[in-house]
């Protein structure tokens, strides 16, 4: 038939010329186009299952909110899954003549199709926190805060008189903490429609303000556009509420009509107000300063016993040590509550004193300048009970400053090098829940939302400087960087190296960072495509590498040599299908595998006898091969999708030392 149908055409390509010789063209390319249509709408099917199974992770998590477009995306997929399964369904078996007139309709809808899977690779995170909008309240310990400029900032708030207002002073002066307050207290108020905070990174970056600014109102600015432009959009979006603006930790000069805010003035009733450490940030917009004024030493006394407890006066003698240590403090509110939370629950009067000797001796060189503050803190830092917690509050700092940790992923990073020797996981959990209590209690890290804390921008300073030389770290999270260090900045001691969250691409081909001690390595949150072969080959101690949220396509076969491995995340990697062999890892621990596109299972993993964390949520994968489960033989944690990846649950039950599936 098909050999008939090809003469029929053939003869009537002669006679009709170039009209029929494009109808024959579609008749021919009919059964590849529909293939091609199936093919596709399964990959459109796969990104909706997945971003469906994101969405329900963050509802589940009380510290994030599924950005708006993200949450429309699965409808407006399903719409067009619906109605493609339904045109598929009545081109099947069609007539072979009428193949050419329904060519053209079958192409239109794999663009349609490739459109919306286009669409759905969100340059964004999916998710955003929650942030604060009227009605909504900030976690804030109850603090003393300095009376007179709460008052005077309110004033200016409720009045015409300013607009613009410059909250300044030194870290750690609790510039933000009365700013929290104040911005509880507005929400009680009917002057402003709105009211929004906004956390601004560092280094300043006009693109990322105007996201989390029209994020905080409740709308989305188009990600393809220029700066320029999204100011605009982001202008006519505010101009319609009346609002207060929040920018806590400002550290640089901006205009506030690039970005797309509108000047406050009196005619549109809206308030801006700027928190920074430097002053001529908040002159250079011609705000009102208000300059932040440490506690008077009866506040600062009434903020120490608050969080050491009052209990303390109970012990005979203290009361002089007491205020000597309040007066060390200086009247900075940070200070003096980790300071305090370091003391909570000595009841020793020689203990106190020689606090108070420790602390002396450690700020009575720098009387007057910045390190005050950070000299401070280290003496809570010092007293923390152990070096193991002391390493696991310095880890924090390898992460990007403002950075909202989910409780148990902290742990689950301190348990991948800091926490050896534990029997089991449970253990392991408990030991890190522990820790967290101990630096929660100590001040040094504070809740953010239920299941989120983060740490002070101050305290992340500190942390960093209390790692010292001859420690080994390197850490450049956050500032825009392009490209990888060059070789010279990889010294021969580094242990930690943390390069998360800036704009690398690539890493130089050639380049062989000569770090024999490197034990941890995270390039996650950079838009890394290709990792060269020879970048591992001098790591050889490398215990630790995180590369989730890249978009790494394959990775290097080097990576085999890489004997002392025991924790490679690859999450979110939605661009990387497959892994070179890991039979040579014998020392892996810890495989995440989450919402990367693996789609072959691993080459090796039958000799991965040290893995105890699996986690194998990703969509590519259908299957485990038979036998490969049962010699996992210290596997505690194994996380799958029985709806995604076919499992033998008798070999998972094989499985003697397993606590969590």
């Amino acid at each position: 038939m098909a050999d008939i149908v090809g003469a029929i055409f053939g003869a009537l390509s002669c006679i009709c010329g170039t009209p029929t010789c494009n109808c024959i063209d579609q008749y021919r390319n009919f059964n590849d186009d529909v293939g091609e249509l199936r093919r596709i709408l399964d990959t459109l099917t796969n990104r909706k299952q997945d971003i469906e199974s994101r969405i329900e992770e963050a509802e589940a998590c009380a510290g994030q909110m599924v950005r708006r477009e993200v949450q429309d995306w699965p409808k407006q997929a399903q719409e067009i899954n619906v109605d493609v399964r339904a045109f598929l369904e009545k081109v099947q078996g069609v007539k072979w003549y009428k193949r050419a007139c329904l060519d053209k309709r079958v192409c239109r809808k794999i663009k349609v199709v490739a459109d919306m899977i286009e669409k759905g690779r969100f340059p964004e995170d999916l998710f955003i926190e929650r942030g604060p909008a009227h009605g909504n309240i900030i976690p804030i310990e109850n603090l003393v805060l300095e009376i007179s400029t709460r008052e005077e900032i309110w004033r200016y708030l409720m009045g015409d008189e300013v607009e613009l207002i410059g909250v300044c002073g030194i870290g750690g002066v609790g510039k933000t903490t009365i700013m929290k307050k104040l911005h509880n207290d507005l929400q009680r108020e009917t002057r402003f429609q709105k009211v929004i905070w906004v956390t601004v990174s560092y280094p300043l970056n006009v693109f990322e303000l105007q996201r989390k600014v029209a994020d905080a109102m409740g709308e989305r600015l188009r990600d393809d556009e220029e700066v320029m432009m999204r100011a605009g959009a982001l202008m006519e979006i505010m101009r319609r509420v009346r609002f207060v603006l929040i920018l806590d930790n400002v550290w640089e000069r901006f205009s506030l009509s690039d970005v797309g805010i509108p000047e406050p003035t009196v005619q549109n009733g809206c308030k801006v107000i700027i928190t920074s450490r430097l002053t001529d940030v908040c002159s250079y917009l011609d705000c009102k300063i208000v300059k932040m004024q440490p506690l008077s030493q009866e506040e600062s006394l009434t903020l120490f016993l608050n969080k050491a407890g009052h209990d303390v006066l109970q012990i005979s003698g203290l009361e002089k040590i007491l205020q000597l240590i309040v007066k060390e403090c200086a009247g900075l509110p940070l200070a003096i509550v980790v300071i305090a939370g370091s003391m909570k629950g000595v009841d020793d009067i020689k203990v106190w004193r020689n606090a108070f000797t420790e602390l002396q001796e450690c700020v009575k060189s720098v009387k007057g300048s910045e390190d005050e503050i950070f000299l401070r803190l280290k003496f809570s830092f010092d007293r923390l009970p152990n070096e193991k917690i002391r390493n696991c509050f310095l880890y924090c700092s390898l992460f990007r400053e403002d950075y909202p940790f989910v409780r148990e992923e902290l742990i689950e990073g301190w348990i991948e090098g800091l926490m050896d020797g534990l029997r089991s996981r449970e253990a392991a959990y408990d030991r890190g829940h522990a820790f967290l209590d101990v630096l929660e209690k100590n001040s040094l890290l504070e809740k953010h939302f239920e299941r989120t804390i983060k740490m002070h921008d101050v305290v992340r300073d500190m942390a960093i400087r209390s790692i010292g030389p001859g420690v080994g770290y390197m850490v450049k999270t956050g500032v825009k960087l392009t490209e990888v260090p060059n070789e010279h900045e990889w010294a021969r001691d580094l242990n930690k190296v943390s390069l998360m969250a800036n704009d690398i691409s690539k890493i130089p081909v050639g380049l062989t960072p000569k770090c024999p001690t490197l034990s941890t390595l995270i390039l996650s949150d950079n838009p890394l495509t290709k990792i060269p072969e020879s970048f591992f080959e001098d790591m050889s101690g490398l215990k630790v590498l995180d590369l989730s949220r890249t978009n790494v396509e394959a990775l290097p076969g080097s990576i085999s040599k890489l004997k002392y491995l025991s924790t490679l995340r690859l999450r979110g990697c939605e661009r990387l299908k497959r892994l070179p062999s890991l039979e040579k890892l014998l020392a892996l621990r810890k495989l995440d595998l989450r919402w990367a596109r693996i789609e072959v299972f691993p080459q090796g993993m039958e000799m991965l006898v040290s893995l105890e964390y699996l986690d194998l949520c990703c969509k590519g994968l259908k299957e485990i091969p038979t036998g490969i489960l049962s010699t996992l033989s210290s596997l505690q944690c194994l996380v799958v999708r029985s709806d995604w990846v076919k499992i033998n649950l008798e070999e998972v039950a094989r499985l003697r030392k397993l606590e969590i599936v």
